[in-house]
């Protein structure tokens, strides 16, 4: 008979080669957009992994300078516009959350429980469904076209559905303090602000990031309220390299460097507030 040691054996080694093959599935894309971002080929058609040689010249086209058709795809200009979209829908984002989910956590009122679930369920479909009903709203508002504060709005008016995780941190955090807070004259506002927001630190950084890269990294919605190269989003701008020229496919290599350059950000970010990230979403998920 097949000892204990034997079977533990036998199952790591499945489970390690099914998630080592499951690493490469993942990696290898990202692996080879990098790759092709410093190769020399500037088609999108290669027979080939590892390039013959190697170049800067794609990631030099990306600043002024760098190509003869820059004006006509302003890397720079598209990279400013998602930073304030990104910024200005993330201190929108981040304080609904925030306020709704202490609301919730916290507060008894008629129809809590209903609200939640209706939020919950809202929350359940892709924010894309709406965009149409959302453009000509704004538009209505004057708000589109080729609006950073429209697009910022229409990034954050939805985040306090998104209440869950936050609502879950809130409800770790022991309700003795507000307690002995109100029995010392605090109002709700000022336990909110002095109190809770200081002991959530975790949770709003998780919280900032993910209501930051959303909008950075999101191509949808940003195509349909944008339609002037001046106002373009990063998304938004690089597809035009690999759609919107005579010959497609031949800016493939500068698509994939501007790919590979707006990511570093968010690369750094994360890892840098890794650890914050960690306990936030630990921390939500440990009561609901």
């Amino acid at each position: 008979m097949i000892g204990i040691r034997a079977k533990r054996i036998v199952s790591d080694t499945v489970i390690y080669i099914v998630l080592t093959v499951m690493v490469v599935i993942w990696l290898f894309p990202l692996v080879w957009m990098i790759l092709r971002a410093f190769g020399t080929e500037a088609g999108n058609t290669s027979s080939i992994v590892f390039p013959n040689s190697y170049t800067l010249e794609h990631f030099k086209a990306l600043f002024p300078g760098g190509a003869a058709d820059y004006e006509q795809f302003p890397y720079l200009t598209w990279v400013g516009n998602t930073l304030i979209i990104a910024i200005g829908s993330c201190v929108i984002s981040t304080l609904f959350v925030l306020m709704v989910s202490y609301a919730l956590s916290r507060l008894r009122f008629k129809m809590r429980k209903k609200l939640m679930n209706i939020a919950l369920i809202l929350g359940l479909f892709p924010g894309f469904l709406s965009m149409i009903t959302l453009y000509y709203t704004f538009n209505f508002l004057g708000l589109t076209p080729n609006s950073r504060v429209g697009l910022m709005l229409a990034y954050s008016l939805g985040a306090g559905t998104g209440y869950y995780i936050v609502k879950g941190f809130f409800d770790t955090v022991p309700v003795a303090i507000d307690e002995a807070a109100r029995i010392d004259g605090a109002s709700k506002n000022r336990i909110f602000w002095r109190i809770i927001i200081p002991l959530s630190k975790p949770i709003i950084v998780y919280t900032i990031l993910t209501n930051f890269i959303a909008p950075w990294c999101d191509y949808i919605l940003a195509s349909v309220f944008m339609s002037k190269a001046e106002y373009y989003t990063v998304a938004v701008g690089i597809r035009q390299w690999i759609t919107g020229l005579s010959l497609p496919g031949t800016h493939f290599a500068r698509f994939c460097a501007g790919g590979v350059l707006i990511s570093v950000p968010i690369v750094i970010l994360f890892l840098v507030m890794q650890k914050f990230y960690v306990a936030g979403i630990t921390g939500g998920a440990a009561k609901g």
